[in-house]
C-alpha cells in the first residue's frame, strides 16, 4: 500500500484510482459523442456529395470549415472554462454542438452545409483542450500521460462504434421519408444534448468542490500539485493570453499540426478507401471497426510504457515513424487485405504517441496559462484537419487513386515525429523572464 509523505494517511494509489473512475469514463463518453459528431461527415459524404451536387474537393472544403471555427474560438473557450468551471462550460458546449449536428440533417445546399460545419467548430471549441486542462488540476504529472491515453481511447471507440452505426444509418435511406445521411446526423446529435443535462448533475468543477473527496484528500492533492509547480519550474503568465506568445507554445502548435493532419486524413478517407474494395455500406462500417480496436490497444500500451520508463521522446517519435512507414507501404503493397492491414498499423502509429505528446505542455505551464496553452496548441494543430480534408480529396481528384493521398499523410507524420527532438530541446531551455516561474527541476526527455 502506497503512502505519501505529505499526508501518511492518504493512500495515493487508491485515491488516484477513485478519481480516475469518477472522471475518465464520463469525460471519455462525452468525447466519444463529440468525435462521432465530428466524423459523421465521412459517412454522410457517401450520399451528400451527390445530393448537394458537390465534387469530392468541394465537400472536403465544407467538412474542413469545422477547424476554422475551432481555431478562432478554442483559446477564448478554454480561458472561460478556467474561470467558470468545467461543469457549466462543458454542458454549454454539448448543447450547442448537438443542436448544430441536428440542423445538419436538414442541409438544403452547399452554403448551408458550409455554415453549419463552421458553427459546429465554434460550438465544440474548447472541449478537448478543456479536458486536458481539467486533468492537470486532478492528477499529478506522472499520471497525466496515462490519463490522456485512457481518455483518448474513447476516440478510438467512437470511430469503431461510429463506423458500423454510420453504415447502418445510411442503409435506412428512405425510412420515415428521410435520406440515410439525415439519419446519421439525427442519431448522432441527440446524445450530446442529453449528456449536457447529465453533466450539470454529475461533474465537479475542481477537487476543492468535489463531493466524493474528503477534506484530507483535497488538501493532499492541492499540496502535491503546488509542490510540482515549484519543482518543475512551471510558468504562470500574468495574462493567460500571453501564453500564446510563448515560443514553446508556438513551436508545439506547429509541431502538433502533423498529428491531426494524419489522423483526420486517414479517418476521413478510410471509409472511401474501403468502399473502393467493393463492399456494402454495412460491411464498410464493420471493417472500419478493426483499425480503431488496434488504436485503442496502442493508446493504452504506449503511454503506460512511457510512464514506466520515465521517457517521452522515444514514445512520440517511434509510433509516428511506424505510422508513416505503414502509410507508405499501404500505397505499394498488392491486394486489398494487405493494404488494409497496413492502414490499421498506420492508425495505431498516428494516435499511440499523442497522449505522451500532450503531457509536454503541463511540464512547463500551469494554471490559466496551461488552459490557454493547451487550447492554442490544439486549435492551431487542428488546422491539420483542415489541410487534410482539402488536400486528400484534391490528390484523389488529381490522381484518380483513393490510396495515393496516403503518401502525403506519411510525409507530414514523419516530419512531425522528428520535430519532437526540436520541441524537447526548447522545453528544456530556461523559462522566460516575463512570467512567474516556480523552482528549477527539469524532466527527462
Amino acid at each position: 500500500m502506497q503512502r505519501d509523505s505529505v499526508n501518511p494517511a492518504i493512500d495515493q494509489s487508491r485515491l488516484i484510482r477513485r478519481i480516475t473512475l469518477r472522471l475518465i469514463p464520463f469525460l471519455g463518453f462525452i468525447y466519444l459523442i463529440a468525435y462521432i459528431d465530428r466524423q459523421n461527415v465521412s459517412f454522410a459524404k457517401l450520399q451528400m456529395v451527390g445530393d448537394l451536387g458537390l465534387s469530392e474537393y468541394a465537400y472536403g472544403l465544407g467538412a474542413s470549415l469545422f477547424f476554422i471555427g475551432y481555431l478562432l474560438f478554442e483559446v477564448p473557450s478554454n480561458v472561460i472554462l478556467e474561470r467558470v468551471g468545467a461543469r457549466r462550460w462543458f454542458a454549454r458546449i454539448m448543447v450547442s454542438w448537438g443542436a448544430v449536428t441536428l440542423a445538419l440533417a436538414f442541409t438544403q445546399n452547399a452554403a448551408m452545409f458550409y455554415i453549419l460545419r463552421f458553427l459546429l467548430g465554434v460550438c465544440e471549441a474548447g472541449f478537448f483542450p478543456g479536458v486536458l486542462y481539467v486533468l492537470t488540476i486532478w492528477f499529478p504529472f506522472e499520471y497525466r500521460g496515462r490519463m490522456v491515453g485512457q481518455f483518448m481511447i474513447f476516440s478510438a471507440i467512437a470511430n469503431a462504434v461510429g463506423a458500423p452505426i454510420g453504415g447502418v444509418l445510411l442503409d435506412l435511406d428512405g425510412t420515415g421519408g428521410l435520406r440515410g445521411c439525415q439519419w446519421v446526423f439525427l442519431a448522432t446529435g441527440l446524445p450530446a444534448v442529453v449528456m449536457a443535462l447529465v453533466t450539470l448533475l454529475y461533474l465537479d468543477d475542481r477537487p476543492d468542490s468535489a463531493r466524493f473527496l474528503s477534506s484530507a484528500e483535497k488538501q493532499w492533492l492541492r499540496q502535491i500539485l503546488a509542490d510540482e509547480d515549484r519543482a518543475m519550474n512551471k510558468t504562470l503568465h500574468v495574462n493567460p493570453f500571453a501564453a500564446l506568445l510563448d515560443r514553446r507554445v508556438l513551436l508545439m502548435a506547429a509541431f502538433y499540426i502533423a498529428f491531426p493532419l494524419a489522423a483526420y486524413g486517414l479517418s476521413y478517407w478510410l471509409p472511401t478507401i474501403v468502399k473502393g474494395f467493393g463492399v456494402t455500406n454495412t460491411v464498410n462500417g464493420l471493417l472500419n471497426i478493426i483499425p480503431w480496436v488496434i488504436v485503442a490497444v496502442a493508446l493504452w500500451a504506449v503511454p503506460t510504457l512511457a510512464a514506466r520508463t520515465g521517457r517521452q521522446t522515444a514514445f512520440i517519435v517511434g509510433p509516428a515513424l511506424f505510422g508513416a512507414a505503414c502509410l507508405v507501404a499501404s500505397v505499394y503493397v498488392p491486394g486489398n487485405a494487405i493494404k488494409f492491414a497496413f492502414l490499421c498499423g498506420a492508425a495505431a502509429g498516428i494516435f499511440a504517441g499523442q497522449p505522451v505528446l500532450w503531457s509536454l505542455p503541463s511540464s512547463f505551464l500551469t494554471g490559466a496559462s496551461a488552459a490557454a496553452g493547451f487550447a492554442a496548441i490544439n486549435s492551431v494543430g487542428n488546422l491539420g484537419g483542415f489541410i487534410a480534408q482539402n488536400v486528400v480529396p484534391w490528390i484523389r481528384d488529381a490522381t484518380g487513386s483513393t490510396i495515393a493521398p496516403m503518401l502525403f499523410l506519411a510525409a507530414c507524420l514523419a516530419i512531425g515525429g522528428l520535430m519532437t527532438f526540436v520541441v524537447q530541446a526548447a522545453i528544456r531551455q530556461r523559462r522566460p523572464a516575463t512570467a512567474r516561474t516556480f523552482g528549477a527541476t527539469r524532466l527527462k526527455a
